[in-house]
């Protein structure tokens, strides 16, 4: 599966987000596509959305671009998970895009969430 994984710049992507879901044993069949990885500041373009099969955002802190993105996704009918940090007040035009915001506590209950709901999807498609 190609999973991407969206997120304010605001937040601490690499020890916060991409760290985590790298060290996952669950994930490592997958193509994980972060956006700042390795320092890799690339836009993607228009159509790149479209061949994601999942679309995961950290949503904790607001972001122009990253809303861009998951307009793109939304408008190409990719499934959408928002994830936002206990005590944060998610942006309710997410519920435009998507059913599927959900809080967290720990970065471990984050990770779990997502190897969930990827393998969910792995298990419909097979």
């Amino acid at each position: 599966m190609r999973i991407y994984f969206g997120h304010s710049k605001k937040l601490d992507y690499e020890n916060e987000y991409y760290k985590p879901i790298l060290e996952s044993e669950k994930l490592k069949e997958e193509t994980l596509i972060f956006p700042h990885q390795n320092n890799n500041n690339d836009k993607f373009e228009r159509n790149f959305y479209n061949t994601l099969d999942l679309f995961i955002a950290e949503v904790s802190h607001t972001a122009t671009g990253l809303g861009i993105e998951l307009g793109w996704a939304s408008d190409d009918n990719i499934p959408i998970y928002c994830f936002y940090k206990k005590g944060i007040k998610p942006n309710s035009s997410l519920k435009c895009i998507t059913n599927n915001i959900i809080e967290y506590n720990t970065l471990e209950e984050l990770v779990c969430n997502i190897e969930k709901i990827v393998m969910e999807f792995k298990n419909k498609n097979i």
